[in-house]
């Protein structure tokens, strides 16, 4: 490893260390602090020489690398849970989206993956597609209804009752979303074939299967129950922003044809698999 990737690897140990020993990861100065200083350090310029590669690390590191990202999405379903109690608030929750500290990110994200579904099924926008791990601020699923696919149903799949609780709360005052957006409080592994075959995308949120052997167990579950020619999008991480999101590998996406992999450069952490059963 070159020394910027060990000095990359210090500085993501040293916050993870401070992140590991806080009382609460429930969002606060210290918190949003500490959180917002390993984004900073995980997402690079492309310029610089810091890029890594996870793969390559040793067994101690790896084993970090996994504590935090389970760090990162405990955190991240707190500060979900908060935001969307705050915007359950207003009168109108969807006028008051961008209170949300990473909403722009989510806007670019989306963007991104509607732009590589258009390109890869142009000729006609999906009837009904399912978001899985949704959560209590089901951002994607919003912005891709609003912006994007204006007659497509919404199914959002989330395990966790209290998510999704709130996040009807979001869309119940708009009559023709609240129309076009379900919610179903389960685990993706208990959902039929017969229900999964009626959808024509699937999304994959980041963090459903912290562990590389439970993504790939909900990919499996998908891959059997998904219809031919389904089309199966995943979030994943490249570089040192995969301490901050599990990685997707191709390896990991038997019988599905992937038809592309893209990587962002900017603030946007997520990189973007697109596969078709």
């Amino acid at each position: 490893m070159c020394c910027q990737g060990l000095l990359l690897v210090q500085k993501i140990s040293e916050l993870y260390h401070k992140i590991s020993t806080l009382e609460s990861l429930k969002p606060s100065k210290d918190v949003n602090s500490l959180f917002t200083q390993l984004v900073l350090i995980c997402s690079p310029p492309p310029s610089s020489p810091s890029s890594i590669d996870v793969s390559t690390l040793c067994s101690a590191v790896q084993t970090m690398r996994s504590h935090l990202i389970k760090l990162c999405g405990e955190a991240e379903a707190l500060l979900e849970h908060h935001y969307s109690t705050i915007l359950a608030s207003h009168q109108n929750p969807l006028d008051h989206l961008s209170l949300f500290p990473y909403y722009s990110n989510y806007l670019k994200l989306t963007h991104l993956e509607f732009s590589i579904l258009n390109h890869h099924a142009p000729h006609a926008p999906p009837s009904k597609v399912a978001f899985v791990g949704s959560g209590a601020l089901p951002f994607s699923s919003i912005i891709m209804a609003l912006k994007y696919l204006p007659k497509t149903e919404l199914h959002n799949f989330d395990i966790d009752p209290s998510a999704n609780a709130k996040a009807a709360m979001l869309v119940a005052g708009d009559a023709e979303l609240s129309k076009r957006m379900v919610f179903h409080t389960t685990d993706i592994m208990d959902v039929a074939s017969d229900e999964l075959r009626e959808f024509e995308v699937v999304f994959l949120a980041a963090l459903v299967g912290m562990e590389r052997e439970e993504k790939v167990k909900v990919i499996e579950h998908l891959r059997k129950s998904m219809g031919g020619g389904a089309l199966l999008m995943l979030r994943s991480a490249y570089g040192a922003r995969a301490f901050l999101y599990p990685v997707v590998e191709a390896c990991d996406l038997r019988g599905f044809e992937i038809l592309t992999v893209f990587h962002p450069t900017d603030e946007v952490i997520n990189s973007i698999v697109l596969a078709r059963l």
